[in-house]
């Protein structure tokens, strides 16, 4: 949904909606629905709301797929986006990490649950916290199944050295 910012009223506007944003890389099981208050002063326009929903994601241990829900607070200023001087570099200050910028008077909504999705994303996702993961050596499920194999935990600082004792031995 776009929003004209010039037709917000004054007393402001209270919208609900549902949205399926396509993202990259992201599959949406669940539509995300957002109860949205939007109010503005002169230029200036700020949204407050809930945002939620459900996406699916693969475990970075295990690779198994998982659905994990997301609903999170929306806070953000938007300011024109002809405020923002290209020459000008700007270093942000953490009360202004949810500043954001409108251009030719439309603010989409779509954008605002697209970046509420991906900074609910967690870098590295897991199916769960206790998650076994995969076996090093023969790629078994552990946590569905246990292996046979030994794993030997070798510090990788140290892996290089061990590889050249190995040869050395051979050629010795």
């Amino acid at each position: 949904m776009k929003i004209e910012v010039f037709d917000i009223p004054d007393e402001g506007l209270d919208i609900e909606l549902e949205e399926t944003p396509k993202i990259e890389g992201i599959k949406i099981t669940k539509s995300f629905k957002a109860i949205l208050r939007i109010e503005k002063k002169g230029a200036e326009v700020f949204v407050k709301g809930i945002v939620s929903g459900e996406v699916e994601l693969q475990c970075s241990r295990c690779l198994k797929e998982y659905t994990m829900p997301i609903k999170t607070l929306v806070e953000v200023t938007y300011h024109p986006i002809e405020e923002l001087s290209k020459e000008e570099l700007v270093e942000l200050k953490k009360d202004e990490m949810d500043v954001d910028f409108y251009r030719e008077g439309i603010i989409d909504t779509e954008d605002i649950i697209r970046d509420q999705i991906l900074l609910n994303i967690p870098m590295k996702p897991l199916c769960s916290e206790d998650c076994k993961g995969l076996c090093p050596i023969c790629g078994t499920d552990l946590n569905e199944f246990k292996c046979g194999c030994v794993v030997k935990e070798i510090d990788p600082r140290m892996a290089v050295l061990q590889s050249l004792l190995r040869r050395m031995k051979k050629n010795g």
